[in-house]
């Protein structure tokens, strides 16, 4: 599978060849998120560096897939200021994707001084870490769509909506996106050679998710056992996407902000939502799962539990008009692959078979991008579309 997600439609490079040879910095490399991320960056030919604490999971897929050894790997923790201004100093990246972060609403709850301070300071410390950079940067920061007041409307939020949030996780990531804002309108400005977006994504799934009170992890470990999935929460409806959607939006705005100088729209913010039919309640996302993985579920929701959102969408419309991103794979697909993921895994394992499977995904999901038309697989990787009010 050598050169996987290498090229896109057409024969062309996938985000215009931006990350062949670049310096890219990944935080929260460790993570779920940040290790398929990593995975892509890789075989894109970047040159990658990392720096996050060691995996909080056993397994994990930073561990499966052998990263380590494959990437310039840094332990570290984002609140400390002193060794991330040190690391960026060092790296000097053309690329950014901020990931580190405490993602756990239910702890955050058990440890919300914690989450605020990962969650908000440990941003702040890359923005300021970015400041000194005298060469060109796009960095990507990374927070979620839980940043949003979350009024339960049957639409998308857009942008531009109020943030917020109930639990400490939640506000804290809408504090991460006032500094964000902050600092660019502060220091980020015109001239300055670091260009700065965000990204708010919704629930992603995928294979080699090991974190506690996730409802897909929770699955897997449960039917691997051959026990029934216990759900909590079962009417919640979520904006379901796999991995690979945020990831390529990530991609796909750290290109535009590097090969677009011009267009200022892209320093701001953009969700990183899946297709509407993907908005679904976790009931259904636990019966899709089980016409993958045979087994049974059982209502486990308790009076007693901490708040949790019940709805939740996102408006795509931004980020596909400015930098042409649409997402590839329909909920089933997306479940689908996630669940195949696992099930192989439970069935194959092997010293590659993570990575195998990880890279079956990446090249899965270019080839449906493409069929989608995403502009990040075309060769015009960055269009200039007529829309200017976006």
């Amino acid at each position: 599978m050598e050169g996987v997600g290498v090229r896109g439609g057409g024969g062309s490079a996938p985000f215009g060849g931006a990350f062949a040879g670049a310096r890219v910095l990944v935080t929260g490399h460790t993570g779920f998120k940040g290790s398929w991320l990593c995975e892509w960056l890789l075989a894109l030919g970047a040159d990658v560096t990392g720096y996050a604490l060691e995996p909080d999971t056993t397994p994990s897929l930073f561990a499966q897939l052998g990263l380590a050894d494959r990437l310039r790997h840094h332990v570290g923790d984002i609140r400390d200021a002193g060794a991330v201004g040190k690391l960026v100093d060092a790296t000097r990246p053309r690329f950014v994707f901020h990931l580190a972060a405490q993602p756990i609403v239910r702890r955050s709850y058990r440890e919300a001084h914690y989450t605020w301070e990962t969650n908000v300071m440990g941003t702040i410390n890359v923005l300021e870490a970015l400041r000194r950079l005298e060469e060109p940067c796009a960095a990507v920061m990374v927070t979620t769509d839980k940043c949003y007041e979350n009024r339960e409307w049957l639409f998308g939020y857009r942008e531009n909506d109020p943030l917020g949030g109930h639990d400490p996780y939640s506000s804290s990531k809408a504090g991460a996106e006032l500094a964000i804002a902050s600092w660019r309108s502060s220091f980020f400005t015109e001239g300055h050679p670091v260009r700065i977006a965000s990204a708010r994504a919704g629930n992603v799934i995928g294979g080699g998710d090991w974190a506690e009170d996730r409802i897909v992890p929770d699955s897997m470990r449960a039917l691997s056992r051959g026990e029934p999935i216990h759900v909590r929460n079962p009417s919640a409806t979520r904006p379901w996407q796999h991995v690979l959607e945020p990831d390529s939006g990530y991609l796909a705005l750290a290109a535009a902000l590097a090969l677009r100088p011009e267009d200022r729209r892209l320093d701001s913010a953009f969700n990183i939502g899946p297709g509407h039919d993907a908005n679904q309640p976790v009931r259904n996302l636990v019966a899709e799962t089980l016409r993958h993985w045979p087994g049974e579920w059982i209502d486990h929701s308790s009076a007693t539990a901490p708040h949790e959102a019940s709805l939740l969408q996102l408006d795509n419309g931004k980020i596909e008009a400015i930098v042409g991103w649409r997402p590839a794979w329909t909920f089933r697909e997306a479940v689908g692959r996630t669940v195949a993921w696992y099930r192989d895994m439970h069935e194959h394992r092997g010293a590659s078979a993570a990575r195998d499977y990880t890279l079956r995904d990446i090249s899965a999901y270019v080839e449906a991008a493409a069929g989608a038309e995403a502009a990040w697989t075309g060769p015009d990787t960055c269009p200039l579309p007529s829309v200017t009010n976006a």
